[in-house]
């Protein structure tokens, strides 16, 4: 793959987010941004086991798609108390994925403040990630094509990134958000998947106070290096086209592909992994 290191700025003004990253559609890693937060100095795992210890979180890990499973629909379930012991006494492939911080655990909304890009953010989405050391997720696009700022705490996480315009070198699964699932990104073997060797996108590695702007739609695929976790924000996609296709994926597309599980099963997952190769394949000829 054709990986460009993403560009990386100390601090950033409004003013040079809209003019060099925003209208561009390029991403940016801000490096200094979040320094004043108090989540800055107090978001680690200790701090996460003492005020969320209590919580019961949803686990995901790396396991294929299956048919008898929901549209993001845990694999399991634990104490958050228990899941930091867990993460931070071996390497484990469960993820926290989509966490809502004011819905689960309010008093962690007074340690950052929404962060002024020049575009409104979610205020009632604020998300966290955790994940384990060599876990991570499946190359995808968020559902609604958002902007999404991500700011990283605690280890290290790599990034991958590829824009729309690639995904015709991704092995995307039709009527889905992701690629073929047994696409290894961070180690790709270009024997089975050649399209890959045309696909060119970006990679950075996050730590502790860095923010990864990924512009709207952008396929994403995280691993974390350490135990580590990250908090999103997001902002509604700007681009008619985006948005329209937002629309889709969120009132049909996920109900649609839901409905076909529930009838044909094993048979719809298999179809859409042929499928995801055949449609590269072709364009590739």
């Amino acid at each position: 793959m054709k990986l460009t290191e993403i560009p990386r700025v100390k601090t950033l003004t409004k003013e040079q987010f809209l003019k060099d990253y925003l209208r561009p559609q390029k991403p940016v890693v801000i490096e200094n941004y979040i320094h004043d937060w108090p989540a800055y100095s107090k978001w680690n795992f200790d701090y996460i086991r003492e005020v969320a210890g209590d919580k019961t979180v949803p686990l995901y890990d790396n396991r294929p798609v299956d048919h008898k499973e929901g549209f993001n629909q845990p694999h399991a379930t634990m104490k958050m108390r228990d899941y930091v012991d867990l993460l931070l006494k071996e390497p484990t492939k469960y993820r926290i994925f989509l966490w809502n911080v004011i819905k689960e655990v309010p008093e962690l909304q007074k340690d950052f403040i929404y962060p002024d890009f020049g575009i409104p953010v979610m205020k009632g989405l604020p998300m966290l990630f955790f994940g384990g050391r060599d876990s991570y997720t499946f190359m995808h696009y968020d559902i609604d094509l958002a902007n999404i700022f991500h700011f990283h705490f605690a280890g290290e996480k790599e990034c991958i990134l590829f824009p729309q315009s690639e995904s015709k070198f991704l092995y995307k699964v039709p009527h889905s958000l992701i690629t073929h699932e047994s696409i290894d990104f961070s180690n790709p073997d270009f024997d089975k998947w050649p399209a890959l060797k045309h696909a060119s996108g970006f990679r950075t590695n996050l730590s502790h106070g860095e923010v990864l702007y990924m512009p709207e739609g952008y396929w994403h695929y995280m691993k974390y290096n350490t135990p580590g976790f990250s908090m999103s924000l997001r902002s509604v996609a700007r681009n008619p086209l985006h948005l329209s296709k937002a629309f889709y994926n969120v009132l049909f597309m996920r109900y649609f592909d839901n409905g076909m599980r529930k009838w044909r099963g094993k048979k719809w997952i298999d179809w859409k992994n042929k499928k995801a190769i055949e449609r590269t394949e072709k364009y590739l000829q």
